[in-house]
């Protein structure tokens, strides 16, 4: 269900299905309402949610028309009718994201056209693929070629800084970033795709190249000075250096190009931290212990990252609980349901080792 706005003003809801259950994919539900209403639109964020997990059941959107609809009245278009969390609409709330306001997808679309066209690039088609309290992401198309703008909240990482980072060491395994600015980063849209049931070759050259990026940046003192944000969850080092940790490090941040995304969780601490995300996301059939300690063992042979890995495991899902509640505790009430449960679910399984 779409309540939709234009300018501020709520002028009715529209109900509709689109195939994927995720509601921070966002790009059908842009797509479908586009077509409905005849004019461009674009999530604000969520207000209600029946289904759970992230994913299914009936979601309520607040939804920025660029313009009154010429359709207004027709059948699809409900009018007047309660819609459920539609009082939330009027609301303001001081932890709202600036992409979630009225206006604020527009704002991230000029920002990014207008560095686009400093490098010649004209924007021919900017589609908003994903929205949600951690991140807006907009794709845009051009006569050369594909970039992605992105927007994160305040209290995350500075992906550009971060990526900066990861470049000096191996440039092949970030995005290419056109420019930046507080809390946005525009950036060439990297080949291939998710990589959400990674095969045993796409571990075997993503997990070794970040190994050697981290071996690298622990051991330059000037990374240590950045400013990274610590956990404070203490895993024994077994002859392993702190570095900078991705901190989400699941295979649906890697493109099967090579490239690591989504850099906004990244901290320091210990690696290990690193490799038991990636095990409890897909588990260890591909041998993804094996290959993370051999790498190590090159960098570090007096090392024992075997040992280190099985203290990161439990230790992992504490640091989750932390990231989880920090989320709740900085994202307005409407948007809690995607985090909701999270920390307390962490917490049990670090007890279940």
């Amino acid at each position: 269900m779409a309540l939709v706005t234009v300018g501020g003003e709520h002028l009715g809801s529209v109900g509709f299905t689109v195939d994927s259950p995720w509601w921070n994919d966002v790009e059908p539900v842009v797509t479908r309402l586009d077509a409905m209403l005849g004019v461009p639109t674009s999530v604000l964020r969520l207000i209600s949610a029946t289904g759970s997990g992230m994913r299914g059941g009936t979601v309520t959107y607040l939804v920025e028309a660029a313009s009154r609809p010429s359709s207004w009245g027709s059948k699809a278009l409900e009018g007047n009718e309660p819609i459920v969390g539609s009082e939330q609409f009027a609301k303001s709330d001081p932890l709202r994201m600036p992409w979630a306001e009225p206006g604020g997808p527009a704002d991230l679309v000029a920002w990014a056209g207008a560095r686009l066209e400093g490098v010649g690039r004209q924007v021919r088609k900017a589609v908003q693929v994903k929205t949600w309290n951690l991140s807006c992401l907009y794709r845009l198309e051009t006569e050369g070629g594909t970039f992605w703008a992105k927007e994160i909240p305040a209290f995350m990482a500075d992906e550009s800084a971060v990526i900066s980072m990861v470049r000096s060491v191996d440039p092949g395994l970030v995005p290419d970033v056109v420019a930046s600015a507080p809390q946005r980063v525009l950036m060439r849209a990297a080949s291939g795709v998710d990589c959400w049931q990674p095969s045993a070759e796409v571990i075997a050259d993503i997990v070794p190249r970040w190994v050697a990026v981290q071996a690298a940046l622990g051991a330059r003192a000037e990374v240590r000075g950045r400013g990274l944000r610590k956990r404070n969850v203490h895993v024994p080092s077994f002859g392993l250096p702190d570095t900078v940790l991705h901190g989400d490090f699941h295979p649906g941040n890697w493109r099967s190009g090579g490239v690591v995304l989504d850099w906004g969780d990244a901290h320091w601490g210990h690696p290990a931290l690193d490799a038991a995300r990636l095990i409890g996301f897909v588990g260890d059939d591909l041998g993804i212990a094996e290959v993370w300690a051999d790498a190590w063992l090159r960098h570090r042979p007096d090392s024992d990252p075997q040992a280190a890995l099985k203290c990161a495991r439990p230790a992992s899902h504490l640091v989750g609980a932390l990231v989880y509640q920090e989320f709740l505790d900085r994202i307005e009430e409407s948007e809690r349901v995607y985090h909701l449960g999270d920390p307390e679910r962490e917490l049990r399984t670090a007890l279940s080792f």
